[in-house]
């Protein structure tokens, strides 16, 4: 009976440490949520734009430019694909 009593007593650690893990998970999530990135304008890419391109065009730094299109591969643009140009990031 005593080994059986030592596998539960290490299931209820493992559970505890599984539930104390998925809260402190959750609880970075809502915090971190409170800086989104927000675009206020968006233009669509023309031939033989680049991103530097862009954000001279828009008076942007490079970085601001950068924080505010994070998912923008700046060596695949397309023609057409729509970019943020103001915002906050």
């Amino acid at each position: 009976m005593a080994k059986g009593n030592k596998i539960a007593t290490s299931h209820n650690w493992v559970l505890m440490l599984s539930l104390l893990i998925l809260v402190s998970i959750a609880e970075s999530r809502i915090l971190g949520a409170k800086s989104t990135r927000e675009c206020d304008t968006v233009v669509g890419v023309e031939s033989g734009d680049t991103c530097f391109d862009i954000a001279q065009k828009f008076q942007l730094t490079t970085d601001f430019f950068n924080s505010i299109n994070p998912n923008i591969d700046c060596n695949e643009l397309f023609v057409g694909q729509w970019v943020c140009v103001d915002g906050t990031a």
